[in-house]
């Protein structure tokens, strides 16, 4: 029996794909505990602080596949220590002198720091692939409806026009200060931790600062200023950081959802044959991606919450908040990879439907133009009077039924102020989108500017 979303195989693939699971399952998760133990003890070696034929079968031995992870995990229960089944499964493949040396000075804690941020590191490369893909999604969208116009809706209702690409560039625009984000913190994030019970790297001998920046480069990290058992403020912003960019694609899918709605019906998330909206209702066509969408961006955003609380730790080690971290971190992990995917799905065949769109221009019987006419008509009575004029006529058509041109029309002062042609053309809804056009046109290009779009 499955005991949660990430490993039911009926739903599984709704919070996270199996990519992201591949990184964050307990094969790999011990792989990246025995890869810092042959690191540590291939690079003491080199120093001279352990034989090297030591160091040359740890490392051969420190593999996955030949250790029993069940064994291991029984054994971890029975002990109730996370690392030392694992260390010592190693141990045993090797000859007794040489598996005296495996893990000789680390901490616990060094150990599944770091392993951990090696795990993250390899999720944040698909991180980037996929936002890259998103953003590419966004600007063909914007290309190709950067004059499509519709309408633009505040408080929940219709205002003035804009246009879908207009929308859409206000997407790309976000999505890229993600990924700038993302970028800007692999510096200080991807570091590793090699500090010994307390921090002071005592265990490690004299040579503590070289051998660190030697194991640190051979698994491709940096080296911390200090140590950051009790300060995990990288886990915490790296979580908070991916709860941003869910709530950024949660948005969106949201977005989706309204403007899919049979009295909107803008937009519409990709159907594949086959897929099915109602076991009653055979004729639905449910935005079940979306709705997925904004589930899993929930998800991320209490998981910041929980990252944040286990930042409060006490003295120099503190197992409560550590042991939070195990929840929330994979979790947020697998989470944001799932809605990644999921949205790069959904923007990537969305459809758009322009006569729709037109259609619900015009719902409002023009009235959705009373701030064009308005500036139409100050140009011949005042800004102010306009304003009354045009907010007097609209509240007797609203309430009464009837078109806003006749409306105005009768009106004396607008009706000698405005002729029928005039009137007419500033009640063309696709002639008042500003410049909408030309503002999609340069957010494209400062995106493409910036280098992290494919093309």
């Amino acid at each position: 029996m499955a005991s949660g979303v990430f490993d039911d195989a009926l739903i599984q693939h709704l919070w996270s794909t199996e990519e992201l699971r591949n990184i964050f399952n307990d094969h790999n998760r011990v792989q990246k505990w025995l890869d810092f133990e042959a690191a540590l003890a291939l690079e003491q070696a080199a120093l001279g602080i352990i034989p090297k034929a030591a160091a040359e079968e740890i490392a051969a031995n420190a593999k996955i596949s030949k250790i029993d992870i069940h064994a291991v995990a029984a054994e971890i229960r029975r002990i109730k220590h996370p690392l030392v089944p694992a260390v010592k499964a190693v141990q045993n493949l090797c000859k007794p002198e040489n598996g005296e040396y495996i893990h000789f000075g680390p901490t616990t804690q060094d150990v599944l720091d770091t392993a951990t941020m090696l795990q993250i590191k390899d999720a944040h490369a698909i991180y980037l692939r996929d936002m890259k893909a998103i953003g590419n999604a966004l600007v063909k969208l914007c290309e190709q409806h950067r004059a499509t116009p519709m309408v633009g809706r505040s408080h929940g209702v219709q205002a003035l026009p804009i246009t879908f690409g207009h929308k859409a560039a206000i997407w790309l625009s976000e999505m890229g200060r993600n990924y700038e984000r993302l970028r800007q913190l692999e510096e200080r994030m991807f570091v590793g931790g090699m500090v010994g019970a307390v921090g002071t790297q005592a265990s490690f001998g004299p040579k503590a600062k070289e051998l660190e920046q030697r194991v640190m480069k051979r698994l491709g990290l940096g080296v911390a200023d200090i140590n950051w058992q009790p300060a995990r403020d990288r886990f915490a912003e790296y979580v908070n950081l991916l709860s941003l960019i869910g709530a950024t694609l949660g948005k969106i899918a949201n977005e989706i959802i309204i403007l899919e709605h049979t009295e909107i019906g803008e937009l519409y998330e990709p159907f594949s044959a086959g897929k099915v909206g109602s076991s009653t209702m055979p004729h639905k066509r449910n935005p079940s991606s979306c709705e997925a969408a904004v589930s899993i961006s929930r998800g991320l955003r209490y998981n910041a919450s929980f990252m944040l609380e286990s930042m409060i730790i006490e003295h120099e080690r503190d197992g409560s908040a550590w042991r939070g971290e195990w929840k929330a971190l994979p979790e947020s992990c697998l989470m944001a990879g799932g809605l990644l995917a999921m949205m790069k799905y959904v923007l990537t065949d969305l459809h758009v439907d322009v006569k729709q769109m037109r259609h619900n221009l015009d719902r409002l019987g023009g009235f959705l133009l009373s701030e064009r006419v308005m500036f139409v008509l100050s140009d011949k009575v005042g800004k102010q009077t306009a304003h009354d004029l045009v907010y007097e006529a609209s509240m007797h058509g609203i309430e009464n039924g009837v078109s806003f041109e006749s409306a105005l029309m009768k009106n004396a002062q607008v009706k000698a102020a405005l002729s029928t042609d005039e009137l007419k053309a500033a009640l063309d809804p696709t002639n008042y989108v500003g410049r909408a056009p030309e503002i999609v046109d340069e957010v494209v290009s400062a995106q493409r500017a910036s280098g992290w779009l494919n093309y």
